[in-house]
């Protein structure tokens, strides 16, 4: 009987002693979420590209190697951020995310119909402002709704050959994560041939 009380006595202890160091290293892991460990490629707002995955030397986990990557860190604290990238005519796919690294959004070329990227992000709150004041030079932009206040997105262009990684590694570095929106008030784009 005795015995058995030691026993649970030493198991709750050594219990006690994984909860309190538990507790304690949290914030030293909580630091290095995917938004912290992007940071360590350029400025916030504007697209990096990332080194081509080799086993044990990803940037992020899972990436495919046989893609080429581009990541940009934003803040929605100041207002939508507009995302534009011209892509190639094979697969693309982006991807926005939150600090930890979940998945919020996802758009790849088949289900945008289309050969580039504008994309609007925006909080509720700035989305109602949207709704609001509508801008006309966004009609062709794919507006979304996020949850998050900070994140990254993510662009990735399939390489079917490694002749092509030069040209895909170019268009993503010529992504722009921080376009300016247009005012509300501002004119819409008169075309050439209606000036007088």
């Amino acid at each position: 009987m005795i015995r058995l009380l030691l026993y649970v006595l030493g198991g709750l202890l050594l219990g006690g002693i994984i909860h309190i160091a538990a507790i304690l290293l949290l914030p030293d892991f909580a630091n290095r979420d995917a938004w912290t460990s992007l940071g360590r490629f350029g400025r916030d707002g504007a697209f990096h590209l990332l080194p081509m995955s080799e086993p044990g030397t990803e940037p992020l986990p899972y990436l495919d190697p046989e893609m080429a990557y581009a990541a940009c860190r934003f803040s929605l604290e100041n207002g939508p951020i507009r995302i534009k990238a011209a892509m190639p005519d094979d697969f693309w796919s982006i991807a926005v995310f939150n600090r930890r690294g979940s998945n919020v959004y996802s758009l790849n070329d088949r289900s945008a119909e289309r050969a580039d990227i504008d994309l609007v992000i925006a909080t509720p709150v700035q989305m109602a402002q949207l709704r609001e004041n509508p801008i006309a030079a966004l009609d062709q932009s794919i507006v979304i709704q996020v949850p998050i206040t900070r994140g990254f997105a993510l662009i990735r262009s399939f390489v079917a050959d490694p002749t092509l990684l030069g040209k895909a590694e170019t268009m993503l570095r010529a992504a722009n994560c921080s376009a300016e929106l247009p005012s509300a008030d501002a004119p819409a784009p008169v075309a050439p041939d209606e000036k007088n």
